[in-house]
């Protein structure tokens, strides 16, 4: 959707393969996020030998700041983690550190060594898997993404939080869950990736024909003054009405609704839907719906 947007904008002429390169170019952005979420995870856990380090080094150290538990920093799942090649290889690559606001990383990692949570963990001998995961996930849940001055500032760092973030924060629980399973260069799985790119070049080849479905729908709506986000989540809508066969119209029907409401304007979805369910019902009477059995396909 957002890669069609930028495309239909554009002042100068697309050139050959230009809208896969914009697509490719929020993948990467999104590989990027979910990289810098997984540092400053990392770097909030490491922060406990900074700051052991950081009072020891006082001109007159007291008895605590000489004793300051860095239990958290040899974190297990912590150092699966960081020892994986392939996360090694994103932090070179998407140079994490550079964005990283330091001052906040600090009083984060201090209101965690304040939290009977993480207390009852430096506290225990030894090390114990479950408590282990449980503490970096604490983090990651009660420190980073239940805290606002943290979200906002991802959210000015990377402005494709709003819509990423659900998704990025699912991937690393589970790569939390098991460090090493994620394939960093491929975030989604490839059929997904497939599909995207193939609806992208679908919509955009198909312009006109698709055009030509929505315009008698529109009754008494000019066409060029329909918002342009609600033309096109009505082209793509219809592109996976005629050619992605495997999809249920319903499931389409849903999903541009819920695109329209979440990105268009208030009465957006109500219309999507209303011209949806329009064509669908006159591409069902004539014929043209090529529908399989998407649990079989």
């Amino acid at each position: 959707m957002q890669t069609i947007y930028t495309v239909t904008t554009l002042e100068t002429e697309v050139k050959p393969g230009e809208p896969q390169k914009i697509l490719q170019q929020h993948f990467d952005q999104t590989r990027s996020l979910f990289v810098y979420l997984t540092w400053f995870l990392t770097e909030v856990s490491r922060y406990a030998e900074a700051d052991a380090h950081q009072k020891a080094s006082k001109h007159l150290p007291t008895e605590k700041d000489l004793n300051v538990n860095t239990k958290i920093a040899g974190n297990e799942i912590l150092w699966k983690m960081l020892d994986d090649p392939a996360l090694k290889e994103q932090f070179t690559i998407v140079k994490p550190a550079l964005n990283t606001d330091k001052d906040l990383l600090r009083k984060i990692y201090l209101q965690l060594a304040e939290t009977p949570e993480y207390k009852t963990y430096a506290a225990q001998p030894g090390r114990d898997r479950a408590e282990e995961k449980k503490i970096i996930e604490f983090i990651l849940n009660d420190l980073l993404l239940a805290n606002e001055v943290f979200v906002s500032h991802i959210e000015e760092t990377y402005s494709n939080w709003d819509d990423d973030g659900e998704m990025i924060v699912q991937i690393l629980v589970g790569y939390i869950q098991k460090p090493g399973s994620i394939t960093f260069k491929q975030l989604m799985s490839a059929d997904k990736e497939e599909f995207a790119k193939g609806l992208l070049q679908t919509v955009l080849d198909k312009s006109e024909h698709l055009q030509s479905l929505i315009t008698p729908k529109l009754k008494n709506w000019d066409p060029e003054r329909i918002a342009l986000l609600d033309m096109i989540l009505m082209k793509m809508g219809v592109a996976e009405f005629l050619y992605f066969e495997t999809i249920p119209p319903k499931v389409t029907i849903n999903e541009y609704i819920d695109l329209a409401k979440e990105y268009s304007t208030q009465q957006s979805g109500q219309f999507v839907n209303g011209i949806l369910d329009n064509i669908h019902n006159e591409l069902v009477q004539q014929g043209k719906m090529q529908k399989v059995d998407y649990k079989k396909a």
